[in-house]
């Protein structure tokens, strides 16, 4: 197969036909009981930004083709990023090799035959032709004002575009394009006593506005300035919708069928079973996974080839569904249904002015950070308020606090709902990645759990 065609953008891709031709020559040289060919191709631009000037940038463009080779219930993988004739022959037969070598898998499946698959919309051509220069200028929208305020900026501008393509030796083939971009940035005080955070994901760049994110840090960094210490304790805290998306994706993470029927998830129930059918959170609270959705659409199928459709986790505060892979749906007889992609909960009609001003004595997070596991059967977590943590008091924010450690779960603060506002996409990865879609709205919550003091800022 010829190079991929030279685009008028930055990102180059491999085109569907294109995808096809090398999933046909893989599974051409193909000799094992059955061949499954994951191609993903294309490319990634960044911009890194500190002390209000851009430090590093760069531009990478990569295919890489996965080869799992299958004999009996044993298999192999490969994965190159090599697509001559002779390198993808070596590859196909090196996962051969390997899988004659594994031991058995008890729980292997046959791979999937043909699927229909619904047309996809996670493409943008505004994001897929972003240049280093409009890099550039989004970067000298935050650092220039910040630049004047005397305040000090730094932050991460990343886009993707590509495609991703499964094909299989029993007459599968899927493929699909998608793009993303995500711009984060933190402002700072000369003095190290103020921090704000602002960030913005889409798959559509046109979707970010870079001076209104870097307006929103500067604000923040001024106020958090010269934070006093409140006691640790259980408090009503309104939630940006940052803050929300850091806590309500680790559900996302939960829904494991199987570890529900074995007894080890929160979705598990007393005696034996599960709690699908059950009411679980506040009945204002619907959490669903849907590719079509504007706000974050993703690929319509998984890397084995299964088609994703809208599925509806918990409607209305009881569990409708979990995730059963393939294995499991059958032990169970019942239909697969796949975790992942992205992850959208419900909201209000509330603007967060109106959360704060209905808040006698709280507290106002912009985010969380360093956020670590600490009991699955309750999901319960612990991390720390970051970068913009504010006392609320009679309905007015009126000074900043020393940031606190929490120890909190997203089913217990999703059962104290007090207000939600309307939802957006949010920059929820702790990475400052693209990261999964996460939809969410606004909250306020009572009796949200913080544990200790933290001087980090």
């Amino acid at each position: 197969m010829s190079a991929p065609r030279s685009l008028s953008v930055p990102a180059r891709y491999l085109s569907r036909e294109e995808a096809r031709a090398v999933a046909d020559r893989v599974l051409g040289f193909a000799t094992a009981d059955e061949t499954r060919v994951n191609i993903s191709s294309g490319g990634r631009g960044n911009t890194r930004f500190a002390v209000n000037q851009i430090s590093t940038a760069g531009d990478n463009y990569d295919a890489t083709v996965s080869i799992r080779s299958v004999i009996g219930k044993r298999s192999g993988t490969v994965t190159t990023n090599k697509l001559d004739e002779e390198s993808l022959r070596r590859a196909v037969r090196t996962a051969e090799q390997l899988a004659r070598l594994a031991p058995e898998d008890p729980e292997a499946m046959p791979e999937l035959g043909a699927q229909r698959y619904e047309a996809d919309n996670a493409w943008s051509d505004s994001t897929a032709t972003l240049s280093p220069t409009a890099r550039a200028a989004a970067v000298q929208s935050i650092a220039a004002p910040s630049r004047t305020a005397e305040l000090i900026s730094t932050g991460y501008l990343e886009h993707q575009a590509g495609s991703d393509t499964v094909a299989n030796s029993r007459g599968l083939f899927a493929y699909g394009r998608n793009t993303g971009a995500v711009l984060t940035t933190t402002i700072r005080t000369p003095d190290g006593t103020g921090s704000g955070w602002a960030g913005g994901v889409a798959n559509d760049w046109s979707r970010i506005d870079a001076a209104a994110l870097g307006a929103r840090a500067l604000e923040k960094a001024k106020r958090s300035q010269n934070p006093v210490a409140i006691e640790p304790g259980r408090y009503t805290v309104v939630l940006e919708p940052t803050a929300v998306g850091n806590l309500v994706q680790l559900l996302s993470r939960a829904f494991s069928a199987r570890s529900a029927d074995e007894g080890r998830s929160f979705f598990s129930k007393a005696g034996g079973g599960t709690k699908i059918g059950e009411r679980v959170l506040d009945p204002r609270v619907t959490l669903v996974s849907d590719p079509h959705d504007e706000r974050a659409p993703t690929n319509t199928f998984t890397g084995d080839g299964m088609p994703v459709t809208r599925t509806t986790w918990v409607e209305n505060g009881v569990v409708k569904t979990l995730a059963y892979d393939r294995y499991w749906a059958e032990q169970k007889n019942v239909e697969p249904t796949q975790a992942g992609g992205s992850f959208i909960m419900s909201g209000g009609d509330a603007s967060l002015e109106e959360l704060i001003a209905s808040t006698e004595r709280g507290i106002l997070v912009t985010r969380f950070w360093y956020i670590r596991p600490v009991d699955p059967r309750t999901i319960l977590y612990t991390g720390l308020t970051r970068d913009g943590t504010f006392l609320i008091e009679n309905g007015k924010v009126t000074r900043a606090v020393k940031n606190l450690r929490f120890n909190e779960s997203p089913v217990f603060m999703l059962n104290n709902l007090e207000g939600l506002g309307r939802p957006e996409r949010v920059s929820a990865s702790e990475s400052g990645g693209v990261g999964q879609g996460v939809v969410v709205p606004p909250i306020k919550v009572r009796d949200f759990n913080f544990t200790s003091l933290s001087d980090a800022i």
